[in-house]
């Protein structure tokens, strides 16, 4: 038995490899800010960890930021804590759990994870994943198939995601 109502095409997936203490990461929230704005929820945006060891904060970062999606606001929490990028390398874990009370989330809860590091699993999956496409900075984006690296130049990347996006939308294929 078929249903006659059209079947809704499932959204296409822009993985953003990021690393919340990167300041180009922080650069690129205007483009994920545009993409979201100009797409909604036919775009779904995933947040994927790639810590990088220059930055000693940035794991502790990448489990908060999967507590706080936890907690039903990891984009909020993403881009609170990219937006204070330097406030992060000075004050460290501390720091991290003060955003998550600034928003409303349960802070006792944050810094228990980040004691009992319930998340490391995630983001060392995220990363050794990462790591086997390819990954070698942030932000890198994957869409459709394709991987596009921000962390060497941001220029003409909106742009390339959004024709690959439109491209999905329409029906073609990666």
């Amino acid at each position: 038995m078929s249903d006659s109502s059209p079947a809704r095409p499932t959204a296409p997936v822009l993985e953003v490899w990021c690393e919340l203490q990167c300041p180009d990461c922080r650069t690129a929230l205007d483009d994920l800010r545009a993409l979201r704005a100009r797409y909604g929820d036919r775009l779904e945006l995933r947040l994927r960890h790639f810590p990088l060891e220059k930055h000693q904060h940035s794991f502790a970062a990448a489990q908060a930021a999967e507590e706080a999606l936890e907690q039903g606001r990891g984009w909020p929490y993403v881009e609170a804590v990219l937006g204070r990028v330097e406030e992060l390398d000075r004050r460290g874990e501390p720091f991290l759990v003060e955003v998550a009370r600034e928003l409303g989330l349960d802070a006792e809860e944050f810094d228990t994870a980040l004691i009992d590091g319930r998340h490391i699993l995630i983001v060392d999956a995220d990363q050794a994943e990462g790591k086997a496409i390819g990954v070698t900075g942030t932000p890198t984006y994957v869409i459709g198939g394709e991987r596009l690296d921000g962390g060497r130049s941001q220029e003409g990347l909106r742009e390339r995601i959004e024709e690959i996006a439109d491209r999905l939308l329409a029906g073609g294929q990666g």
